[in-house]
């Protein structure tokens, strides 16, 4: 694929990933309450939900999606009872040296979190429908081109997903006092109640 359509594409996906929504809010809550390490594996559940919608729109699997639509409402709403469970974590953690990190939380659940989080948004295949067919000639799409949108999407979410939680961690490091870390620790379970709370609005 050109290189004009492949800047196209890496320009409209980085702003739509840039611009605020329920996986920047649990990755920087989650980043708040556990540091990059414990943010991170939720950026990797992101990018995997992001494949997921972004092969359907690739391939014209939308009809599928439409299809599973009460599947992914279930999900929706699984992942948003999780996140609500994490922001409790937060909120009730007494700050020390775990550094508000809730001792049940391990990495393999932090990543369905972030998974079902996008698996549960329709907006991201709506993203996909909408902006591939404006900047990809999809009648040209060979495995040479799908594996260069799919490095696209995987380093454009990952830099900038980890960039979010590098920050958020970086702001918590700034904070050592117990009551600087406990009003972190509430500030990372409103913003996970609030993540929660997009999962199940947008829609």
């Amino acid at each position: 694929m050109d290189l004009f359509t492949l800047l196209a594409f890496t320009l409209a996906y980085a702003i739509a990933v840039l611009v605020p929504g329920p996986g920047v809010a649990a990755v920087v809550a989650r980043a708040l309450g556990g540091g990059f390490r414990g943010a991170f594996p939720m950026v990797l559940g992101i990018l995997a939900g992001d494949l997921v919608y972004f092969v359907f729109a690739v391939f014209g699997l939308a009809a599928i999606a439409t299809w599973f639509g009460p599947v992914f409402t279930i999900i929706r709403w699984a992942g948003a009872a999780y996140l609500l469970y994490i922001a409790y974590k937060f909120w009730t953690a007494r700050p020390g040296s775990e550094q508000m990190k809730p001792k049940s939380e391990d990495a393999w659940k932090t990543f369905l979190a972030g998974f079902s989080l996008t698996m549960g948004n329709p907006k991201t295949i709506v993203f996909y429908l909408a902006i591939l067919p404006t900047v990809i000639p999809l009648d040209q799409m060979t495995l040479l081109a799908f594996a260069e949108l799919t490095a696209i999407v995987v380093v454009v979410l990952l830099f900038i997903g980890c960039g979010y939680a590098y920050l958020a961690s970086a702001a918590r490091e700034v904070f050592k006092s117990p009551k600087a870390l406990g009003r972190l620790n509430k500030t990372a379970g409103v913003m996970m109640a609030t993540a929660a709370g997009l999962v199940v609005w947008q829609h």
